[in-house]
């Protein structure tokens, strides 16, 4: 039997392949270095993302400078916007779609009290399959239209002892489980044309834009309600255990998701401002021997009986950003 020789000489190894004698076979391996086989690339690049923006901002003649986006159930606040035009995720130039009970998915350009307003109605998830560039990308869609400020809804489940069902919370800080495993939308090579490598979050929830939303919120008798705390979210689509619900609230998170923070992060990343608001739609079960579960049907029923009064919020609050924050622009 003949044996296996590698030979460095003869031109036996070119541009990565090693042509390894056996006999009369010539086997190929590749060389590939691990940086080109494993480094993560957003395939969202900027022309890429720029098409998706271009397509909306060619087919509407409003040119917003506030964005919303709703999340579960909240979807009834883009039925705000007048004058509109509606866009199926399906028909937007690379654009996702969503899978998720209680996400119309459509883009709606239109007016509230007369400022051009963007509302999608409908978000993506990690738990639906997507990669985090993906749920992640209309955020930059956005960037690219001229988005400044950006209102991020969300239904999450009640940590704080305080927070019952109905109430809404102003999101200060957030806890990124995702992140913290090291999956993040800015994972890879960075495009400074959208934003810095090393974007800071200490800021990711504006101040000025949280104490705007108390004003209204106090105005229109919402006070009683509504709470201001940290947000922490998990990957879904399960529902959390008594144990991991024990340990968010020893690390103070306040309330629960499956989404927002992402999207805060790629905004911040793109310099466009934050205000956010969870409405709680449950009350988190933390004692082990609960016969309750949570579950969507009380999320979106919860959302349905809160609608008139978060309509009449964000009604009212859109207006006094545009006003206070954008009318020198």
């Amino acid at each position: 039997m003949s044996s296996l020789k590698f030979s460095n000489g003869g031109g036996n190894i070119q541009n990565g392949t090693k042509l390894l004698a056996k006999g009369k076979t010539l086997l190929t391996t590749t060389t590939t270095t691990a940086v080109e086989t494993t480094r993560v690339v957003n395939p969202y690049t900027h022309d890429i993302v720029k098409e998706s923006a271009d397509f909306i901002l060619n087919h509407t003649q409003h040119r917003p400078k506030i964005g919303i986006i709703c999340g579960s159930g909240l979807g009834g606040l883009a039925n705000l916007l007048e004058n509109a035009d509606k866009f199926p995720y399906e028909n937007i130039p690379h654009f996702p779609t969503s899978t998720v009970v209680g996400h119309t998915g459509q883009m709606v350009v239109g007016e509230l009290g007369s400022v051009p307003v963007i509302c999608m109605q409908g978000r993506f998830h990690l738990y639906e399959g997507y990669a985090m560039s993906k749920v992640t990308m209309p955020i930059r869609v956005f960037k690219l239209m001229g988005i400044e400020v950006i209102i991020v809804t969300n239904a999450a489940g009640g940590l704080h002892p305080s927070y019952k069902v109905g109430d809404v919370m102003f999101l200060k800080d957030h806890l990124n489980f995702a992140g913290w495993a090291g999956d993040s939308a800015l994972r890879g090579p960075n495009d400074e044309r959208f934003g810095p490598r090393f974007p800071p979050l200490n800021t990711a929830y504006d101040g000025k834009l949280r104490l705007l939303a108390k004003q209204v919120a106090n105005e229109l008798g919402m006070a009683d309600y509504v709470h201001e705390g940290v947000y922490a979210m998990m990957g879904g689509p399960s529902y959390e255990t008594v144990a991991e619900l024990r340990a968010l609230r020893m690390l103070g998170a306040d309330a629960v998701g499956m989404s927002t923070i992402p999207e805060v992060i790629l905004a911040r990343h793109c310099g466009i401002r934050c205000f956010s608001f969870s409405l709680i739609t449950n009350e988190c079960i933390t004692e082990f021997d609960a016969e309750e579960e949570a579950s969507h049907e009380e999320v979106v029923e919860t959302a349905s009986r809160r609608e008139a009064d978060l309509n009449r919020f964000v009604s009212t609050l859109i207006p006094s950003i545009h006003e206070l924050h954008l009318n020198d622009n």
